[in-house]
């Protein structure tokens, strides 16, 4: 087998999933039906947390040279502001919303991956496969007609909510689609009385009208346009867009130049289990939900953060393969449980069409948003710095008495340190003061732990954290046997 694992779907999911193997060292091959890549804006915002993730590989800064930094989210009704949310207060090196067209976004994780020595071979067709056990057989079909059979250790499916690989895999799908149209538009307007570096979310008594900031002059809009009408949702003109924002948004604004018209509903699924045998399934094949939050993209690309290390730990024989590759679907899971109900919360709270609860919604935002405590949850929630393994098979001891990031939590990162999990070599960091007990594990555990000891989060404590930056386990220095006993469960026998 030359390559270990094949991605199908090179969207940024598949994309990030084969950056992150290749510059561990994984040979990989991913395929893409398609011909091109999207030239769509689509997904149109990296937070703060897949910011920092990125860190660890190409660096985030292509990315933000590309976008533009949001930073304030304003809630308005009866042209009435009632609600702001400055997003400054993200505890992260990135704290804003980053706006960035999908097309930019997988623009440059392909040319990340052409770096590393990696081509999508596009026209390419997963058209069936098989896990045999020790690996996974698949029958490809390329573009000019001809088919070839390969042989890969892992398959990981990337391609999207009408997944070949999930389908093939019989997971099913559960959940429902909303009975409501939706319009997307990107396009220019001119007028807009908000800065161009924040979002307007206008609620308004026949539906929500929400514009995010893309460019000069440059937004995407989305509205709902009440119960679904037909099979399909037909796709809007300038003159409807237009008319909606007329009767929603603020005075005096005028569409142009329209970039992309399109009409949607919206599907809230997911996958029980994110992995069968060798095969694993990784953002869109494995969840879809509402776009509120713009959480869709950057939850997948985390899967994919998430799933590449573990592999890679896995193929080179640094860690335990049962313990590394069932905290997987263990983890994602229950993250992607937690993005669609936050989502549909959000959905349901812009739509409705009850006045009595547009009324309640509309006194009680700005009192909660009184509070710093619901600020900061919300900020969080939006930024993914509040996702969490507190129920990882991968976690170990935890020291109730250091102050500091908690088992399961993300480890911040430490100025003027390297990002957790940036390199060639997966490996787990020890943070912790200089001590003959830290260098004695640091020589004990050379595949398993960064030689470099990182600064400790706190007097007296040592933290182990995984190469996607979460804290595995927590110990006092006077307890160096509690984490040794967790090292020697993750180690490679």
């Amino acid at each position: 087998m030359n390559a270990q694992v094949l991605i199908v779907g090179a969207g940024p999911v598949g994309l990030t999933m084969a950056a992150e193997l290749a510059r561990y060292g994984v040979p990989v091959r991913i395929i893409d039906k398609a011909a091109e890549r999207t030239d769509k804006s689509k997904a149109l915002v990296l937070w703060s947390r897949t910011l920092e993730l990125l860190d660890r590989a190409s660096g985030s800064g292509p990315f933000i040279d590309a976008g533009r930094k949001v930073h304030a989210v304003n809630l308005i009704a009866g042209n009435q502001l009632i609600g702001r949310v400055e997003l400054g207060a993200i505890e992260s090196p990135y704290p804003w919303a980053l706006m960035i067209p999908q097309s930019d976004t997988e623009r440059l994780l392909e040319s990340h991956l052409n770096d590393l020595g990696v081509r999508v071979e596009r026209q390419t067709e997963l058209m069936n496969f098989d896990d045999v056990g020790g690996s996974v057989t698949s029958l490809l079909q390329h573009g000019d007609g001809t088919q070839e059979h390969i042989e890969t250790r892992w398959m990981i499916g990337c391609d999207g909510a009408h997944s070949t690989v999930r389908h093939g895999l019989g997971l099913p799908f559960a959940g429902d689609t909303l009975k409501s149209d939706w319009i997307l538009a990107d396009l220019h307007i001119a007028g807009m009385p908000l800065p161009d570096s924040e979002l307007g979310m206008y609620f308004h008594p026949e539906g929500v009208l929400a514009t995010f900031p893309i460019g000069p002059g440059r937004y995407r809009v989305i509205a709902d346009l009440g119960p679904a009408q037909g099979e399909h949702p037909a796709e809007p003109t300038l003159a409807e867009v237009q008319a909606v924002i007329d009767r929603r948004g603020p005075p005096g604004l005028t569409v142009s130049d329209p970039i992309w018209l399109a009409a949607f509903r919206i599907n809230e699924r997911k996958v029980a289990d994110y992995r069968s045998g060798n095969i694993f399934v990784a953002g869109d094949a494995a969840h879809v939900h509402s776009p509120a939050g713009g959480q869709g993209m950057n939850t997948g690309m985390q899967d994919a953060f998430n799933l590449a290390w573990k592999i890679a730990m896995t193929a080179q024989r640094r860690c335990t393969a049962a313990v590394l590759l069932e905290s997987y679907s263990v983890e994602r899971s229950a993250v992607g449980e937690q993005v669609l109900s936050n989502a549909g919360r959000l959905t349901a709270l812009a739509v409705t069409k009850s006045h009595v609860l547009q009324a309640i919604r509309d006194r009680v935002v700005p009192f909660l948003l009184g509070f710093a405590p619901v600020r900061h949850a919300m900020i969080d929630t939006m930024s993914e710095l509040a996702i969490h393994y507190a129920n990882s098979p991968l976690n170990g001891n935890v020291a109730h008495r250091v102050k500091g990031p908690g088992v399961g939590e993300r480890a911040p990162p430490i100025a003027g340190q390297t990002p957790f999990g940036a390199g060639g070599i997966p490996r787990f960091a020890l943070c912790a003061e200089q001590s003959v007990a830290a260098a004695a594990l640091l020589a004990r555990y050379p595949a398993l732990l960064d030689e470099t000891l990182r600064a400790a989060y706190g007097v007296g404590g040592l933290w182990l954290v995984r190469p996607d930056g979460y804290v595995a386990a927590v110990a006092t220095v006077d307890d160096i046997k509690s984490l040794v006993d967790h090292l020697d469960t993750l180690a490679y026998h």
